[in-house]
This record gives structure tokens, sequence and C-alpha cells, in this order.
């Protein structure tokens, strides 16, 4: 051995010569998986996503509040950053022109709201983290309003620990009663409005002091709503097209926009139309507790009750044949019933 004497029994002592060195045949530094902690990064707020550029506000509230503009840093790899993102920044960060930015970290979310492509699609997108509220705005006509659309919205509220607020618009064209029937039982406060006049102040008393997300079907009015809201906003403005009774997307993009008013500030996140919401990455328990007023019931279900047609001594389905729950009772369980059998899995209970 190299490192002993000629006498096996008594060993030697190192020096440089025994230092083996691989050359590296790149000549490059070593990679190395320790990155900086970028403790003195910039704390900034997402407001805008666009093609990978993040228009993020620096300061908020303070005299040096300004939006600058910032792009990814690749240690981030391909996480998602979002409107409403709360990130740390480094390089230029005076907002002036033609300078950049980078965003190198994420800071912890309070909330992800959350969607798939479809049912049975696991693969969540994430749309906006951070909101604490949730406006759901529905057409009373033109388009009819959906029903189970507005289900969808509520049960990925729920999941998301976001608290949900249904307005409806065009209140002047169709008597909204017969469809806000579906969510009696509910502890959802809903707004109405007409399409001449807004109730700005009702609304206003209700998004002050938060971060709401708007959602909404295409053509509904929420880009009205918003633009009535935030009236620099400037939101696209589409029409339904009185064939097929759809909204055409006109709001492309989701944009955090700064709500002001005399009783206090708040911001709203307008997003694109969407006909559809995929629950692919919801856990199937929040289906029953998004219908508080059925899942009160539902305490008192034989253990491991699915809550399905075929449940027997459901007490949510006894309930409802009794007609406990009004005329709306059959097509709320109904509801509730199509989403359970969508995810399908045992002992919603």
């Amino acid at each position: 051995m190299s490192w002993l004497t000629d006498d096996p029994n008594e060993p030697r002592e190192l020096d440089e010569s025994d230092v083996r060195v691989r050359p590296n045949p790149k000549g490059n530094r070593p990679r190395t998986k320790i990155r900086p902690g970028h403790a003195d990064a910039t704390i900034g707020m997402i407001l805008s996503v666009d093609r990978g550029r993040f228009t993020v506000l620096v300061g908020e509230g303070t005299s040096g509040e300004r939006t600058v503009t910032a792009s990814r840093a690749r240690e981030l790899g391909k996480e998602a950053i979002v409107t409403g993102d709360r990130v740390g920044l480094v390089g230029d960060v005076t907002g002036d022109e033609g300078t950049l930015c980078r965003v190198v970290r994420i800071e912890p979310r309070s909330t992800i709201l959350r969607r798939s492509a479809d049912d049975t699609d696991a693969v969540e997108r994430v749309i906006v983290a951070n909101a604490d509220q949730m406006l759901i705005v529905v057409a009373a006509a033109n388009p009819e309003p959906r029903v189970r659309l507005v289900d969808r919205y509520l049960i990925a509220a729920l999941d998301a620990g976001i608290t949900a607020i249904l307005c409806v618009t065009k209140t002047d064209i169709a008597d909204p009663s017969d469809f806000l029937a579906n969510f009696v039982g509910l502890d959802l406060p809903i707004v109405t409005s007409r399409s001449d006049a807004p109730p700005l102040e009702t609304l206003e008393a209700l998004l002050v002091g938060h971060t709401t997300v708007a959602v909404g079907h295409s053509g509904v009015g929420k880009s009205t709503l918003v633009n009535a809201l935030v009236p620099a906003a400037d939101r696209a403005v589409g029409h339904v097209n009185e064939t097929t009774g759809r909204g055409r997307h006109t709001s492309s993009s989701t944009i955090s926009l700064k709500l002001e008013t005399d009783k206090g500030d708040g911001w709203i996140i307008d997003t694109p139309g969407v006909r559809s919401f995929g629950l692919g990455h919801i856990n199937p328990h929040n289906i029953l507790r998004a219908y508080t007023d059925l899942d009160r019931i539902g305490q008192s279900c034989p253990r491991g009750c699915t809550h399905l047609p075929d449940s027997p001594d459901c007490a949510i389905i006894e309930a409802v044949e009794a007609g406990n729950l009004g005329e709306s009772g059959p097509a709320r369980l109904d509801s509730m019933q199509r989403l359970l059998t969508t995810f399908s899995k045992p002992e919603f209970g």
C-alpha cells in the first residue's frame, strides 16, 4: 500500500503527492447544487403574466409603489408563476423603461385556485394564488344560467379555502328566482344586478379588504362589472351569439386590478370566461361539503355511505324524498350525485 512504509505495521505520513485529482475534460467550473438564497430579494406581487414576462407590483402601499417587468430565473424550472403570487425579485427593480429583473423565488401561498381540463384529468392548472374570495358571475338570461357550472365553482372555492359570492347579472331581462332556488340552504352571499345599474356599493362593501377572483361563463357580463368597479381597467366586453346563446371569449388573460373606494381598497382578479371547469384534481370529500345543507343532513348517514342512488338508508336521499328540502331538493341531490359519480371513489361519509 502506497501510504505505508516498507514495514507494513508502521504507517507513514501523507503529503501532496498522495492527492489524486481527476482532470476536468471540459475545462469549466464544476457544477454545484447549492443555489443562492437571495435573502436580499425585493418582494413583489404578480399582476399579470404575458408570454414569459411578468408585470409585478413593488412597494405596494408606499410612496415608492411601482410596476416592474420580470422574467423567470432558470433555477425555478417549470414551476407555475401566476397572478396573485408574491415573489422575490433580483436585478433592476427600478421599473424604468427597458429594465428587466428576475423572479427567483415564489413566496408561500395562502390559497391556490385550480382547475383541470376535465373531470378525468388529474393534472391541475393553477389559475390564481392568494385570493381569499371568489366572485361567481352568472347571467339570469342570455346566456342561460348553468346550475352545475356554479356548483363546480363552489366546490373549487371550498377546496381552495376561498369564500364564494354569487352575482346574478341581467336581472332586468329575466327573473332569477327559479335559478337561485337551487342554492337555498347554502351560506352563500347573493347579489343581483341589472344590465343598466350594477350594484356598485353592495359589491364594493363585499370586496374591500379582500383579494377576489372573478369567474364566470363567457358573455355573462363579468368584464362589464369589473370595468364598473375599476374604471381604468378597460377590459374588453363581448356579446352573446343570438343563434347559439354562447358568449364570445373577450378577456384573454388573467389580471389583478386595484379596487379603490371611499371605504377602502381591495384587489379584484379578472379571469377569462370559461364554458367548463374540470375538477379532476379535487378531493371528493369536498363535493358534499360544498352543499352545506346536504352535508348537515349527511352527518346522520350510515358509516361509509356514498350518498348515491343505490345507497341504503342514506339520510340525504330520505330527506329529499320526504320533501324536507323543498322544491329545489331533488335538483340539488341530482347535481351532487352526478359529481360524486364522476369521481366514483368509495366512502365519502
